[in-house]
């Protein structure tokens, strides 16, 4: 299958990769030095996406503890010093992405990252992981005009990559990767296991993997 010159975007936290070992575990650091109990991964897995605001305010109120909006700009500080050192100690690429990976590349996919993770920090774990040197562009929102699922962001990271908006596909696994896809008229691919409180089924993605070893056979589909 012929890929020269297509854009295949792919989001990063839930879709390339598990990162939310790492990220809710940072999260009970935080809450470990305010005196209050860690949470669960499991019930805090699909906040990943929504940001460390998000996180933080939800580990809060599971401990009972007061939320101050005053104090978050200190929080994150603290949770982005505290993530940077552990970014890559328990997250690991999700089965087969390193094999989708050099196949799509070498049918001349141009392959990069949009994703609402900063970008330094995106670069960072892409590096720890050794994924890094496949991808063209990693695009994070600070390096956008505007950040998912605003479609800027995504039309944005394709042409930094040097691709075309018009010849492009996303793969995502949240609402956040589906309408800015949808809005850019951009097929897009959801994935199954990644970080949504919406049912991947009813994200309304083009078409819906359970594996990124289906990931080639639905980028065919969609491009036909």
């Amino acid at each position: 299958m012929s890929l020269k010159g297509v854009a295949i975007a792919f989001d990063l936290d839930g879709t390339l990769v598990e990162t939310a070992p790492d990220l809710i575990g940072t999260l009970n650091l935080m809450l470990g030095e305010h005196g209050l109990p860690p949470v669960p991964l499991a019930s805090a897995r699909h906040l990943v996406g929504y940001g460390v605001r998000v996180m933080l305010e939800h580990g809060f109120a599971e401990a009972g503890a007061p939320w101050d909006p005053a104090d978050f700009p200190l929080l994150f500080e603290r949770y982005i010093e505290l993530y940077r050192g552990r970014i890559a100690n328990e997250s690991h690429a999700f089965e087969g992405v390193e094999a989708v990976l050099d196949q799509l590349a070498a049918d001349g996919a141009i392959l990069l990252v949009a994703t609402n993770k900063r970008t330094d920090l995106a670069l960072l774990l892409l590096e720890k992981l050794n994924l890094l040197h496949h991808f063209a562009a990693v695009v994070g929102p600070d390096a956008v005009s505007r950040c998912k699922p605003d479609p800027a962001h995504l039309i944005e990271a394709i042409r930094l990559a040097g691709g075309d908006p018009g010849r492009a596909l996303m793969v995502g696994d949240s609402e956040n990767d589906v309408i800015p896809a949808k809005a850019a008229g951009i097929p897009v691919v959801a994935v199954s296991f990644g970080y949504t409180e919406i049912a991947a089924a009813d994200l309304g993605g083009d078409r819906l993997i359970d594996h990124f070893d289906q990931l080639l056979r639905a980028v065919a589909e969609l491009l036909a």
